[in-house]
């Protein structure tokens, strides 16, 4: 199980796609702490927010990266930080769907996180009961098919961000 600074590599080394399916309604994320709180408290985010330096530093070489994320409303306090942070990553360049299952329920997704890296490379995300993550593991190639099928069809179900976004602001 990769975790740490060997699953972070990952995003320096694609060279083409990466794609995220999130399932959770909350991750807990040591380095957001302080602005998951700032958040709640109605604080001010600063320029980070706004285009999200991490999904620049893939963009700005001509990668592209796009998630989709299955959540269910009413949404959690964690999972409206994070969707208001999501304009900044689209900013960036990143390309954000969400399938909502209490308005539009959809079957045959995993009911984990994966990360799929130019349709070749597919990791398995594990966390705590508590969203915290304990590693990613780098599945066979022979599973590769099913995920890129999973992302596909992710994707085809998904609402774009702006549009799920308009609505539940």
């Amino acid at each position: 199980m990769l975790s740490g600074e060997a699953f972070a590599r990952l995003f320096e080394t694609f060279e083409r796609t990466a794609f995220r399916l999130e399932t959770l309604a909350v991750y807990d994320v040591a380095e957001e702490r302080e602005e998951y709180e700032r958040f709640l408290a109605g604080g001010e985010m600063g320029p980070e927010w706004y285009d999200n330096p991490w999904v620049r530093s893939m963009t700005d070489k001509g990668k592209a990266v796009s998630r989709v994320h299955v959540l269910r409303s009413p949404l959690t306090d964690y999972l409206r930080y994070e969707l208001a942070a999501y304009p900044g990553n689209i900013t960036a360049g990143e390309t954000i769907g969400i399938i909502d299952t209490a308005e539009s329920p959809v079957s045959g997704l995993p009911d984990h996180d994966f990360w799929l890296f130019d349709d070749q490379h597919v990791f398995r995300m594990h966390y705590t009961p508590e969203g915290a993550f304990l590693g990613a593991d780098p599945l066979p190639a022979a599973r590769t098919a099913a995920y890129r099928a999973h992302r596909d069809r992710a994707l085809a179900e998904a609402v774009p961000f702006a549009e799920y976004w308009e609505r539940h602001r």
